[in-house]
């Protein structure tokens, strides 16, 4: 079991991971990978979705040795990405710092967020910044207005990836994408149900994008939490490539009527105009400055 796929880990033993770590490389669809690597970041895996490990837990989740998995969490401790509270290993503060200089780094993250703000305050309601990377809806950031509902649950969803097909940034990063590279994702993913709400057909998927694609803005009505709506709209550079999206999501009771169908519409494709004009004169200044050019 690949734990780099999985959106949840829980460790039990009847979870396990055959790779053999013995082995200076194994041979994977994608190409010649590092066994050592993988299993190393196997264990970041499991201890980021858990409270920490103890070796034991993780040999018997992994299917290795102690003592294998020892060598391991301890050239980890070592390096300073893990800490060793008695027999318990759990991810050091050296990750939030890696975290942090990968968010920042971005322009997507760094221009958008004082606009998810903005956008934030003037509805009242919880505003949300995503992209698709690893063929995951990766939460970049989210502002909450005063009015704003399960500020814990979306703050817990920055620290995870998503599925696309059951939010409205996702649909709206979809329907953004080309059709081979949709295929590819649901190739991987499939279209899980998580709400009575949720499109899990394959054609009734298509067509929702088309329509996403040609108003340039896309719903979630209760597909992903029950009582949830959302309005998101997609972020693509002057090439046309799609960057990720911005959405509004409320309560159905506030979010209903021409709030759902034209306000809140209106304010995140205005929203995201703006955020695409930032990043293309932003980047254009940046190509001018390569070439000298004032």
């Amino acid at each position: 079991m690949d734990f780099r796929n999985r959106h949840l880990f829980v460790c039990i033993p009847s979870c396990h991971y055959m790779a053999n770590p013995t082995s200076d490389r194994e041979i994977t669809e994608s190409g010649r990978t590092l066994s050592t690597l993988a299993t190393a970041t196997d264990i970041v895996e499991i201890l980021m979705h858990s409270d920490g490990a103890t070796v034991a837990e993780l040999a018997n989740t992994l299917d290795m040795s102690k003592s294998t998995v020892y060598n391991y969490v301890s050239t980890l401790v070592d390096d300073n990405w893990l800490i060793k509270d008695g027999q318990v290993y759990s991810l050091s503060l050296r990750f939030f710092q890696v975290g942090a200089f990968v968010r920042m780094s971005s322009t997507l993250f760094e221009t958008a967020r004082p606009k998810i703000e903005e956008l934030a305050d003037e509805t009242g309601e919880t505003a949300h910044l995503s992209t698709e990377q690893h063929v995951h809806q990766i939460h970049l950031y989210k502002a909450h207005g005063e009015k704003a509902v399960g500020n814990k649950y979306h703050q817990e969803k920055l620290h995870t990836s998503s599925h696309l097909h059951d939010t409205a940034t996702g649909k709206a990063i979809l329907a953004a994408l080309p059709r081979e590279r949709v295929e590819n994702l649901l190739q991987i993913h499939g279209l899980p149900q998580t709400t009575e709400k949720t499109i899990t057909d394959r054609d009734e998927l298509f067509e929702t994008l088309a329509k996403i694609e040609q108003r340039g803005y896309a719903y979630n009505d209760e597909e992903e939490i029950k009582g949830i709506r959302a309005v998101g709209a997609p972020l693509s550079n002057q090439q046309g490539d799609v960057l990720g999206s911005i959405s509004v999501s409320g309560p159905t009771s506030r979010l209903q009527g021409d709030r759902f169908h034209e306000e809140i519409p209106e304010m995140v494709v205005q929203i995201a105009n703006v955020i695409e004009v930032n990043i293309n004169m932003e980047n254009r200044l940046s190509e001018e400055s390569k070439t000298g050019r004032t």
